[in-house]
């Protein structure tokens, strides 16, 4: 072959210079120096390709950070020192019609903090149904600093909830006092009358179906690539519904306290939380003494209402006289039932009930507190209950705690304007890409059966770590948080789905709590 040839065949260098090799014997030298020559001509165009490549997706990453930034404006909340990007997007508020009544979804961006962000953002997703996520922001902060540093974590007010065409009741938030059957109606009667005389207040448009095309929104209008999920209670069930409508963007999802599309009442499993604490004290001779029979105690308190009742009002530390009927007392106790604190004290207050003292159930209960970060916004839970709930036809009550709720959302939901639910709204599909579910095994709404049944029907893309003595909640359990961050920034799947949790250990029981006796220490 000519050397002329070899010289135009510098697409293929190392090609060429094999066939002068074979071909051109004589001129050995020659051959090595043009080979030589070639490779650092090959090795120079290949950097300058990389180096044009880099610098065009360089151009296209900062065109998408620019983009993203321009949709949102400096801002900054009471909890964060540093600043924060505030956003909204205008949805309309009837998918069905784009062009008639809008809405402002709003959102909070916590950037990430290195700048070499990396695109899989972590969206936030609020319970209740009818918490705000940005009051939450400063908890996600907490529980997910490590995930902020090279991802933006992004809290999004849900419509209806905060910032985004609220449908606060402040007359039953923010009533100071223990409302009964009767109270409860008229406040909530009150406060779907003001609600639809707002500008976004047909409550049909408020659905979790709705809602997940609005974060859909989001996510475009941020630019972001497929991102992470991670929901709360009631957040979980968004979660699903999102997966389900958007499976291509979301790269992974965490469901804690799973809330599955087809639970009907947060009740059902109430009942046996309670049993459990009844039997954990038969079982601890410490208990049995300070409480004998509490099963049998309870039963009989039950029959023993209406009461009226006089205590020193909790918060305001005024006097607080209220009627204690038999659905009263319920509610009580099923608020003491979610944490593990509360259900400690639990034994006590009944033993305490039972001698005409009221005082250590409605404090424990917290049934006067204020609403809080977490409070919930009665119009949009109304909103999402009524119509998801009574979508399908409800199975008779089994047990005192399912009638009270069924009844409750009966009355309230009568005249409650109710969403179109679809039929797949209640599917769960296969899995596209790693979920990992968390459930406490004594969360009275939760418990590990739910996480159970989204996971077989999530398929072999699911994760599911279990606390059987936990409850309502594990992401502030131990290491749990730790491992959800190991999980979510696993570089490939297949070692998402392989994390260890093995430092997520079971924990005993709550030990019922016991007053000291003088010059005693009582030992559990």
């Amino acid at each position: 072959m000519p050397r002329e040839a070899i010289a135009n065949s510098s697409s293929y260098p190392w090609f060429s210079s094999l066939i002068s090799l074979f071909c051109r014997k004589t001129d050995f030298l020659y051959i090595v120096r043009f080979t030589l020559r070639s490779s650092i001509l090959f090795i120079q165009e290949t950097t300058l390709r990389k180096h044009i490549f880099l610098a065009v997706f360089g151009i296209f990453s900062a065109g998408a950070s620019f983009a993203a930034d321009t949709v949102t404006s400096p801002c900054r909340l009471p909890e964060f020192p540093q600043e924060l990007r505030c956003g909204k997007v205008q949805r309309p508020l009837d998918p069905a019609e784009p062009g008639g009544k809008k809405i402002d979804v709003h959102y909070v961006v916590l950037p990430s903090q290195d700048k070499n962000k990396l695109p899989d953002a972590v969206f936030l997703l609020a319970g209740g149904p009818g918490q705000s996520a940005i009051s939450l922001a400063s908890f996600g902060q907490a529980m997910f600093s490590r995930l902020n540093k090279r991802r933006d974590l992004v809290f999004v007010d849900q419509r209806g909830t905060g910032r985004s065409a609220s449908l606060a009741c402040p007359e039953l938030e923010n009533s100071p006092d223990v409302a009964d059957d009767v109270q409860m109606q008229k406040q909530s009667d009150a406060c779907l009358a003001r609600l639809k005389t707002l500008p976004h207040g047909d409550l049909r448009f408020y659905s979790t179906s709705i809602a997940v095309q609005d974060i859909e929104a989001v996510r475009k209008q941020q630019a972001y690539d497929r991102i992470n999920l991670v929901g709360a209670s009631y957040g979980t069930r968004v979660g699903l519904e999102f997966a389900r409508q958007f499976p291509l963007s979301v790269k992974r999802m965490v469901l804690d306290g799973v809330v599955p599309p087809d639970m009907s009442l947060p009740a059902a499993d109430a009942q046996a939380a309670l049993d459990g604490v009844f039997q954990d004290c038969a079982r601890k001779a410490s208990c049995n003494a300070a409480y004998p029979a509490l099963a049998q105690h309870w039963k009989s308190l039950t029959t023993r209402m209406p009461q009226s009742v006089s205590v020193t009002h909790p918060r305001l530390g005024t006097p607080l006289k209220f009627n204690m009927t038999h659905d009263v007392l319920l509610s009580l106790v099923h608020k003491t039932l979610y944490a593990p604190t509360t259900l400690a004290g639990l034994p006590y207050a009944l033993t305490q009930v039972g001698q005409g003292n009221y005082q250590p159930l409605v404090t424990l209960s917290g049934a006067t507190n204020l609403p809080g970060p977490a409070g919930i916004n009665y119009g949009m839970h109304f909103s999402v209950w009524c119509s998801e709930i009574f979508a399908r036809p409800l199975a008779p009550p089994k047990d005192e705690f399912e009638k009270l709720m069924t009844d409750m959302y009966q009355r309230t939901c009568k005249n409650w304007p109710r969403a179109s639910i679809p039929a797949e709204f209640f599917s769960i599909p296969a899995a596209q890409s790693p979920v990992m579910l968390l459930s406490g095994g004594i969360d009275p709404v939760t418990p590990i059966r739910h996480g159970a049944a989204v996971a077989k029907a999530l398929g072999s893309q699911a994760v599911h770590i279990t606390i059987e003595n936990a409850g309502h909640g594990l992401l502030a359990q131990g290491c749990v948080r730790d491992v959800v961050y190991r999980f979510l920034n696993a570089k490939e799947n297949t070692d998402a789905l392989k994390v260890d949790s093995s430092c997520v250990r079971q924990i005993p029981r709550p030990l019922a709590w016991q007053a000291l006796q003088a010059g005693k220490e009582v030992q559990p």
